[in-house]
């Protein structure tokens, strides 16, 4: 979650306490909010929801730790963050920079869908089903945990036309958990993977196709 979700979060997670009938200091709320402000923030009211539904456990409070394993416990959790942080990353960051993600498996499944700039380039009739894609190929990912090659950066078109042309290159953005991210970076490999050669070709491609989807982007 960013800052400016923090007072959303403040209101579901009060308005979860009244359904509980608790009442939360603000040591408390600072306890769920720097143990959750790592994950969207659509996911943990969704987590905090679902929660409210379960017959074993839903007559009480979660606690931090409980809403972290409804987030992280099943690969369909899993999937759902993974895609919810790749679709802010798409509006907040755009198809110019360079990012990387705090999993390297957004990493892997965003190559072999033929990467950043292809994926950005989607429009918005085809976002659900590309949406429906990433989380497929996550969960298998996520279900076997084998050791994958990846490539430690997600190109943009800035970074792709630089490295082109031999001018510098901006650092990338940092998506998520700051020390994951730097983690995945360095676990990466810049061996030409398959998608990995197509950034530079796919500029004069897609390019004109993703003007409006930039333009909404960075608004």
């Amino acid at each position: 979650m960013l800052d400016d979700d923090k007072k959303r979060f403040i209101e579901v997670l009060i308005g979860l306490a009244d359904y509980y009938e608790k009442n939360l200091s603000e040591t408390t709320i600072a306890l769920y909010w720097h143990g959750l402000r790592k994950y969207d923030l659509k996911a943990v009211e969704r987590a905090l929801f679902n929660h409210t539904q379960k017959p074993e456990n839903g007559q009480f409070m979660p606690k931090v730790a409980d809403i972290v394993l409804m987030l992280e416990g099943t690969s369909s959790d899993g999937a759902y963050i993974a895609w919810s942080k790749v679709d802010n990353a798409v509006k907040r960051a755009g198809i110019y920079a360079d990012v990387a993600f705090d999993d390297w498996i957004i990493h892997r499944v965003i190559l072999d869908m033929g990467g950043w700039i292809l994926l950005c380039g989607k429009t918005e009739h085809e976002w659900p089903f590309i949406a429906k894609e990433f989380e497929n190929r996550y969960r298998g990912y996520h279900i076997k945990r084998d050791a994958q090659e990846y490539p430690p950066l997600l190109i943009g078109i800035a970074g792709a036309e630089n490295r082109k042309g031999g001018f510098k290159v901006d650092p990338p953005l940092l998506i998520g958990d700051t020390v994951k991210a730097q983690a995945v970076i360095a676990g990466g490999t810049n061996t030409p993977l398959i998608g990995m050669t197509q950034a530079s070709n796919l500029l004069g491609e897609v390019a004109p196709s993703v003007m409006h989807k930039c333009l909404r982007a960075v608004a």
